[in-house]
């Protein structure tokens, strides 16, 4: 596997997300999930609309069995996250079973090459330099919730990391690195 990067400038990720709104509302769920949710590319593909949604609402948490510890783990699906799946909810009629990162050919999820295609391409059409893939998704999660103030110790346990340096290194952070870290908790 390639080493990929997180994206650190906010207005990238801004710029991406109109982007993918332009291209397909799909496309853009699968980034917003991924960038607030820290999921593997992997995970984000088996989802079906009924693991976030229940009784004519969304959940406020999507537990997902980890295919490495066979632990059950909770993902926040956030404001952001919830907004961009009724958008894309609202422009067909699902069902509770269907994939939510559909194939337009097939009933199938897209594949993992696609999804990372439609990141890799938005990313170059937002000028952002660097390598980007679908892992990408999950480091910009990690490098914005370790920059406004979510301890290491928790990253390391979402990415079943080691140490502090590990994380640190996997998010593209330097140790020695003096960043401000916002602590909101927004009362």
């Amino acid at each position: 596997m390639e080493y990929v990067d997180p994206i650190k400038d906010i207005r990238k990720i801004a710029a991406i997300k109109r982007i993918l709104k332009k291209q397909s509302l799909r496309d853009l769920l699968l980034f917003v999930f991924g960038i607030n949710t820290g999921l593997r590319v992997s995970e984000l593909l088996s989802l079906r609309v009924a693991d976030i949604w229940e009784d004519g609402k969304f959940k406020e948490f999507l537990y997902i069995k980890d295919a490495k510890t066979s632990e059950e783990r909770a993902f926040y699906l956030n404001q952001n996250v919830r907004d961009a799946a009724k958008h894309y909810l609202d422009t067909f009629d699902f069902c509770a079973d269907d994939y939510l990162f559909k194939s337009k050919k097939n009933q199938l999820p897209i594949s993992r090459q696609q999804a990372y295609r439609i990141i890799n391409c938005a990313a170059k059409e937002a000028g952002i330099p660097g390598k980007i893939g679908t892992h990408t998704l999950r480091k910009t999660f990690g490098y914005h919730a370790y920059r406004k103030g979510i301890a290491i110790s928790i990253l390391m346990n979402i990415y079943h990391h080691h140490s502090p340096a590990e994380t640190l290194r996997y998010l593209g952070i330097d140790k020695d690195e003096k960043l401000p870290v916002k602590v909101d908790v927004n009362l």
